[in-house]
Protein backbone atom coordinates (compact mmCIF):
# COMPACT_ATOMS: atom_id res chain seq x y z
CA UNK A 1 0.00 0.00 0.00
CA UNK A 2 1.04 3.39 -0.76
CA UNK A 3 1.60 5.77 2.17
CA UNK A 4 -1.01 8.10 3.24
CA UNK A 5 0.02 11.07 1.72
CA UNK A 6 1.35 9.81 -1.60
CA UNK A 7 -2.38 7.88 -1.76
CA UNK A 8 -4.41 10.86 -0.99
CA UNK A 9 -2.86 12.81 -3.29
CA UNK A 10 -3.50 10.63 -6.18
CA UNK A 11 -7.19 10.35 -5.03
CA UNK A 12 -7.23 13.74 -5.44
CA UNK A 13 -5.84 13.78 -9.07
CA UNK A 14 -7.97 11.14 -10.07
CA UNK A 15 -11.47 13.36 -8.70
CA UNK A 16 -9.65 16.35 -10.42
CA UNK A 17 -10.78 14.41 -13.98
CA UNK A 18 -14.05 12.68 -13.32
CA UNK A 19 -16.64 11.48 -10.70
CA UNK A 20 -15.48 7.68 -9.67
CA UNK A 21 -17.83 4.98 -7.62
CA UNK A 22 -16.14 3.99 -4.75
CA UNK A 23 -15.32 0.94 -5.71
CA UNK A 24 -13.69 2.00 -9.11
CA UNK A 25 -11.65 4.35 -6.23
CA UNK A 26 -10.72 1.59 -3.96
CA UNK A 27 -9.28 -0.82 -6.97
CA UNK A 28 -7.63 1.88 -8.48
CA UNK A 29 -5.64 3.04 -5.11
CA UNK A 30 -5.23 -0.51 -3.98
CA UNK A 31 -7.46 -0.16 -0.95
CA UNK A 32 -10.16 -1.17 1.05
CA UNK A 33 -13.59 0.81 0.81
CA UNK A 34 -13.03 1.83 4.81
CA UNK A 35 -9.73 3.19 3.83
CA UNK A 36 -11.01 4.87 1.19
CA UNK A 37 -13.84 6.93 3.02
CA UNK A 38 -11.14 7.64 5.57
CA UNK A 39 -8.48 9.62 2.70
CA UNK A 40 -12.34 11.15 1.01
CA UNK A 41 -12.60 12.80 5.12
CA UNK A 42 -8.63 13.72 4.73
CA UNK A 43 -9.45 16.15 1.57
CA UNK A 44 -12.82 16.93 3.18
CA UNK A 45 -10.52 18.14 6.40
CA UNK A 46 -8.03 19.84 3.92
CA UNK A 47 -10.65 21.72 1.94
CA UNK A 48 -11.73 19.91 -0.61
CA UNK A 49 -15.53 19.90 -1.60
CA UNK A 50 -15.73 16.24 -2.34
CA UNK A 51 -19.28 15.09 -3.00
CA UNK A 52 -20.91 11.44 -2.78
CA UNK A 53 -24.39 10.14 -4.13
CA UNK A 54 -25.83 7.29 -3.54
CA UNK A 55 -27.47 4.46 -5.82
CA UNK A 56 -26.77 2.80 -9.31
CA UNK A 57 -24.96 5.72 -10.45
CA UNK A 58 -24.02 7.05 -7.42
CA UNK A 59 -19.86 8.10 -6.63
CA UNK A 60 -17.43 10.80 -5.08
CA UNK A 61 -16.87 13.74 -7.27
CA UNK A 62 -15.39 17.49 -6.64
CA UNK A 63 -17.66 20.24 -6.29
CA UNK A 64 -17.60 23.41 -6.04
CA UNK A 65 -16.46 25.19 -2.43
CA UNK A 66 -16.02 28.29 -0.61
CA UNK A 67 -12.50 28.68 -0.77
CA UNK A 68 -10.12 27.85 -3.70
CA UNK A 69 -8.05 24.49 -2.50
CA UNK A 70 -4.96 23.49 -3.83
CA UNK A 71 -4.82 21.87 -7.63
CA UNK A 72 -2.84 19.19 -8.81
CA UNK A 73 -1.48 19.47 -12.41
CA UNK A 74 0.74 16.48 -14.46
CA UNK A 75 3.43 17.99 -16.33
CA UNK A 76 1.46 18.22 -20.05
CA UNK A 77 -0.91 20.74 -17.83
CA UNK A 78 1.64 22.63 -15.49
CA UNK A 79 3.90 23.61 -18.66
CA UNK A 80 0.39 24.72 -20.73
CA UNK A 81 -0.84 27.09 -17.45
CA UNK A 82 2.78 28.35 -17.43
CA UNK A 83 3.05 29.40 -20.74
CA UNK A 84 -0.52 30.33 -21.69
CA UNK A 85 -0.48 32.90 -18.34
CA UNK A 86 3.40 34.18 -19.74
CA UNK A 87 1.71 35.16 -22.90
CA UNK A 88 -1.34 36.44 -21.38
CA UNK A 89 0.90 38.52 -19.57
CA UNK A 90 3.26 39.70 -22.04
CA UNK A 91 0.15 40.34 -24.35
CA UNK A 92 -1.49 42.65 -21.83
CA UNK A 93 -4.07 40.97 -20.36
CA UNK A 94 -6.69 44.52 -21.24
CA UNK A 95 -8.37 43.74 -17.75
CA UNK A 96 -8.03 46.33 -15.00
CA UNK A 97 -5.95 45.03 -12.08
CA UNK A 98 -5.30 41.06 -12.99
CA UNK A 99 -1.50 41.80 -15.00
CA UNK A 100 -0.24 41.81 -11.31
CA UNK A 101 -2.01 38.64 -10.46
CA UNK A 102 -0.88 37.14 -13.56
CA UNK A 103 2.64 38.31 -12.41
CA UNK A 104 1.92 36.57 -9.04
CA UNK A 105 0.11 32.86 -10.19
CA UNK A 106 3.14 32.68 -12.79
CA UNK A 107 5.72 33.18 -9.97
CA UNK A 108 4.14 30.37 -7.99
CA UNK A 109 3.83 28.12 -10.27
CA UNK A 110 7.47 28.47 -11.35
CA UNK A 111 8.98 28.22 -7.75
CA UNK A 112 7.52 24.38 -7.69
CA UNK A 113 8.06 23.48 -11.79
CA UNK A 114 10.92 20.25 -11.40
CA UNK A 115 13.84 21.72 -13.81
CA UNK A 116 12.96 19.60 -16.78
CA UNK A 117 9.34 21.22 -16.98
CA UNK A 118 11.64 25.13 -16.12
CA UNK A 119 13.82 24.37 -18.89
CA UNK A 120 10.85 23.73 -21.46
CA UNK A 121 8.38 26.74 -20.26
CA UNK A 122 11.41 29.17 -20.23
CA UNK A 123 12.49 27.93 -23.74
CA UNK A 124 8.91 28.55 -24.95
CA UNK A 125 8.59 31.85 -23.26
CA UNK A 126 12.24 33.14 -24.34
CA UNK A 127 11.48 32.16 -28.07
CA UNK A 128 7.91 33.42 -28.19
CA UNK A 129 6.48 36.99 -29.16
CA UNK A 130 2.71 38.16 -29.15
CA UNK A 131 1.04 40.24 -32.25
CA UNK A 132 -1.20 42.76 -32.11
CA UNK A 133 -4.90 42.22 -30.79
CA UNK A 134 -6.74 42.55 -34.15
CA UNK A 135 -10.66 42.44 -35.20
CA UNK A 136 -12.57 39.91 -35.18
CA UNK A 137 -12.09 37.65 -38.62
CA UNK A 138 -13.64 34.47 -40.26
CA UNK A 139 -10.25 32.72 -40.37
CA UNK A 140 -10.02 29.72 -39.12
CA UNK A 141 -7.60 28.45 -35.95
CA UNK A 142 -4.40 27.00 -36.95
CA UNK A 143 -4.06 24.81 -33.96
CA UNK A 144 -0.14 23.47 -33.18
CA UNK A 145 0.60 20.65 -31.03
CA UNK A 146 2.47 21.30 -27.75
CA UNK A 147 5.13 19.26 -28.65
CA UNK A 148 6.10 20.67 -32.26
CA UNK A 149 6.16 24.28 -30.03
CA UNK A 150 8.64 22.57 -27.74
CA UNK A 151 10.99 21.12 -30.51
CA UNK A 152 10.69 24.69 -32.37
CA UNK A 153 11.46 26.82 -29.01
CA UNK A 154 14.31 24.51 -27.67
CA UNK A 155 15.97 24.60 -31.72
CA UNK A 156 15.56 28.85 -30.78
CA UNK A 157 17.34 28.37 -27.35
CA UNK A 158 20.01 26.03 -27.86
CA UNK A 159 20.70 28.13 -31.85
CA UNK A 160 20.28 24.70 -33.42
CA UNK A 161 18.47 24.05 -37.40
CA UNK A 162 15.68 22.18 -37.53
CA UNK A 163 14.64 19.89 -40.27
CA UNK A 164 10.84 19.77 -40.73
CA UNK A 165 8.14 18.98 -44.25
CA UNK A 166 7.23 21.76 -45.52
CA UNK A 167 4.73 21.81 -48.86
CA UNK A 168 5.73 18.35 -49.49
CA UNK A 169 9.47 18.77 -49.29
CA UNK A 170 11.73 18.47 -46.40
CA UNK A 171 13.47 21.95 -45.69
CA UNK A 172 16.03 23.36 -42.66
CA UNK A 173 15.52 25.79 -41.35
CA UNK A 174 17.73 28.61 -38.87
CA UNK A 175 14.95 29.11 -36.06
CA UNK A 176 15.15 32.69 -34.71
CA UNK A 177 11.27 33.47 -33.31
CA UNK A 178 8.17 32.01 -32.59
CA UNK A 179 4.92 34.66 -32.97
CA UNK A 180 2.06 33.78 -31.70
CA UNK A 181 -0.73 36.05 -33.14
CA UNK A 182 -4.69 35.48 -34.58
CA UNK A 183 -4.54 31.93 -32.53
CA UNK A 184 -1.71 30.90 -35.08
CA UNK A 185 1.83 30.11 -34.74
CA UNK A 186 4.79 31.92 -36.92
CA UNK A 187 8.38 30.95 -37.22
CA UNK A 188 10.82 33.48 -38.45
CA UNK A 189 13.77 31.36 -39.87
CA UNK A 190 16.13 31.73 -42.04
CA UNK A 191 15.80 28.68 -44.71
CA UNK A 192 19.11 27.09 -45.91
CA UNK A 193 17.39 26.11 -49.08
CA UNK A 194 16.40 29.40 -50.80
CA UNK A 195 18.54 31.08 -48.86
CA UNK A 196 15.51 33.75 -47.28
CA UNK A 197 14.03 34.75 -44.62
CA UNK A 198 10.86 33.52 -44.08
CA UNK A 199 7.67 33.35 -41.75
CA UNK A 200 6.54 30.09 -41.70
CA UNK A 201 3.27 29.03 -40.26
CA UNK A 202 4.04 26.28 -37.98
CA UNK A 203 0.58 24.57 -38.77
CA UNK A 204 2.13 23.78 -42.02
CA UNK A 205 5.35 21.65 -40.41
CA UNK A 206 4.73 18.00 -39.43
CA UNK A 207 7.76 15.77 -38.36
CA UNK A 208 9.36 18.77 -36.96
CA UNK A 209 12.97 17.95 -35.41
CA UNK A 210 16.00 19.45 -34.68
CA UNK A 211 18.75 18.72 -36.61
CA UNK A 212 21.53 19.24 -34.27
CA UNK A 213 23.42 21.62 -36.57
CA UNK A 214 23.97 24.91 -34.40
CA UNK A 215 24.60 28.12 -36.34
CA UNK A 216 26.29 31.49 -35.21
CA UNK A 217 22.98 34.36 -35.70
CA UNK A 218 22.55 36.23 -38.43
CA UNK A 219 21.60 39.98 -38.91
CA UNK A 220 17.88 39.93 -38.45
CA UNK A 221 15.64 41.18 -41.29
CA UNK A 222 14.16 43.25 -39.25
CA UNK A 223 14.28 44.93 -35.61
CA UNK A 224 10.93 44.41 -34.69
CA UNK A 225 10.12 40.58 -35.84
CA UNK A 226 6.03 40.84 -35.48
CA UNK A 227 6.03 43.56 -38.07
CA UNK A 228 8.39 41.22 -40.34
CA UNK A 229 5.65 38.63 -39.69
CA UNK A 230 2.34 41.01 -40.04
CA UNK A 231 4.53 41.84 -43.47
CA UNK A 232 5.13 38.80 -44.89
CA UNK A 233 1.63 37.15 -44.25
CA UNK A 234 0.13 40.22 -45.73
CA UNK A 235 1.77 39.91 -48.53
CA UNK A 236 1.87 35.75 -49.42
CA UNK A 237 0.46 34.12 -45.89
CA UNK A 238 -3.40 34.20 -46.96
CA UNK A 239 -5.53 32.38 -49.49
CA UNK A 240 -6.42 36.19 -50.94
CA UNK A 241 -3.86 39.13 -51.33
CA UNK A 242 -5.26 42.33 -52.56
CA UNK A 243 -2.85 45.60 -53.30
CA UNK A 244 -5.32 49.12 -52.77
CA UNK A 245 -4.27 52.52 -53.58
CA UNK A 246 -5.91 54.71 -50.84
CA UNK A 247 -5.59 58.69 -51.48
CA UNK A 248 -4.00 59.55 -48.40
CA UNK A 249 -0.59 59.76 -47.39
CA UNK A 250 1.02 57.07 -45.99
CA UNK A 251 1.35 58.07 -42.27
CA UNK A 252 -2.43 58.82 -41.95
CA UNK A 253 -3.55 55.59 -43.49
CA UNK A 254 -1.19 53.76 -40.73
CA UNK A 255 -1.98 55.78 -38.15
CA UNK A 256 -5.79 54.57 -39.21
CA UNK A 257 -5.28 50.59 -39.58
CA UNK A 258 -5.27 47.97 -37.27
CA UNK A 259 -1.70 47.08 -37.38
CA UNK A 260 -2.79 43.03 -38.04
CA UNK A 261 -4.47 44.39 -41.59
CA UNK A 262 -1.43 45.14 -43.60
CA UNK A 263 1.63 47.30 -44.46
CA UNK A 264 1.49 50.12 -46.21
CA UNK A 265 3.93 52.15 -49.31
CA UNK A 266 3.79 55.54 -49.49
CA UNK A 267 4.07 56.45 -53.33
CA UNK A 268 3.93 60.33 -52.79
CA UNK A 269 3.11 63.31 -50.46
CA UNK A 270 -1.07 62.88 -51.10
CA UNK A 271 -1.21 58.76 -51.62
CA UNK A 272 -0.03 55.47 -50.83
CA UNK A 273 -0.15 51.63 -51.28
CA UNK A 274 -2.11 49.21 -48.96
CA UNK A 275 -0.86 45.39 -49.29
CA UNK A 276 -3.21 43.33 -47.32
CA UNK A 277 -5.07 39.71 -47.02
CA UNK A 278 -7.24 37.11 -45.84
CA UNK A 279 -8.90 33.69 -46.13
CA UNK A 280 -12.58 35.59 -47.65
CA UNK A 281 -12.85 38.29 -50.09
CA UNK A 282 -15.70 39.57 -47.62
CA UNK A 283 -13.09 39.92 -44.53
CA UNK A 284 -10.78 42.45 -47.07
CA UNK A 285 -13.84 44.36 -48.27
CA UNK A 286 -14.91 44.69 -44.31
CA UNK A 287 -11.16 46.15 -43.73
CA UNK A 288 -11.81 48.56 -46.59
CA UNK A 289 -14.70 50.09 -45.31
CA UNK A 290 -13.01 50.83 -41.94
CA UNK A 291 -10.69 53.00 -43.93
CA UNK A 292 -12.89 55.88 -44.03
CA UNK A 293 -10.85 57.07 -46.99
CA UNK A 294 -11.02 57.09 -50.79
CA UNK A 295 -9.38 53.98 -52.22
CA UNK A 296 -8.89 52.21 -55.35
CA UNK A 297 -8.81 48.78 -55.31
CA UNK A 298 -5.93 47.12 -58.14
CA UNK A 299 -6.13 43.42 -57.51
CA UNK A 300 -6.98 40.87 -57.51
CA UNK A 301 -9.90 41.27 -59.97
CA UNK A 302 -12.33 38.89 -58.02
CA UNK A 303 -11.93 41.90 -55.29
CA UNK A 304 -13.31 44.25 -57.55
CA UNK A 305 -16.02 42.45 -58.64
CA UNK A 306 -16.84 41.49 -54.89
CA UNK A 307 -16.59 45.72 -54.10
CA UNK A 308 -18.41 46.75 -57.24
CA UNK A 309 -21.37 44.13 -55.88
CA UNK A 310 -21.07 45.81 -52.74
CA UNK A 311 -21.19 49.18 -54.02
CA UNK A 312 -24.11 48.78 -56.04
CA UNK A 313 -25.94 47.13 -52.96
CA UNK A 314 -25.24 50.22 -51.16
CA UNK A 315 -26.35 52.40 -53.73
CA UNK A 316 -29.74 50.94 -54.00
CA UNK A 317 -30.57 50.92 -50.86
CA UNK A 318 -29.84 54.42 -50.83
CA UNK A 319 -32.08 54.72 -54.36
CA UNK A 320 -34.64 53.07 -52.21
CA UNK A 321 -34.77 55.78 -49.13
CA UNK A 322 -37.06 57.84 -50.83
CA UNK A 323 -39.79 55.14 -49.81
CA UNK A 324 -40.65 54.46 -53.97
CA UNK A 325 -39.99 50.90 -55.29
CA UNK A 326 -36.88 50.85 -57.32
CA UNK A 327 -35.24 47.79 -59.34
CA UNK A 328 -33.47 45.02 -57.76
CA UNK A 329 -35.01 46.61 -54.00
CA UNK A 330 -36.63 44.02 -51.26
CA UNK A 331 -40.20 44.16 -50.87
Amino acid sequence: MAPTTTRVLRLLSLLQDRSYTGRELAERLGVTERTLRQDIQRLRELGYPVHATRGAVGGYRLGQGATMPPLLLDDDEAVAVAVAVGLAEDGSSGIADIDASLTRALAKLQRILPKHLQRKVSALRSATAVGPATVGSREPDAPVPAATLTVVASAIRDGATLLAAHAGAEIEVEPYRLISWRRRWFLVAYDLGSHTWRALPVADLSTVRSASRRFAARSLPDDDLVAFVLREVAQTGWKVQARVTVLAPAETVVARINPAVGFVEAVDARTSVLVTGADALETIAIYLSMLMMDFRVDGPPELVDHVRTIARRYTEALDGSDGKAHPGQLP
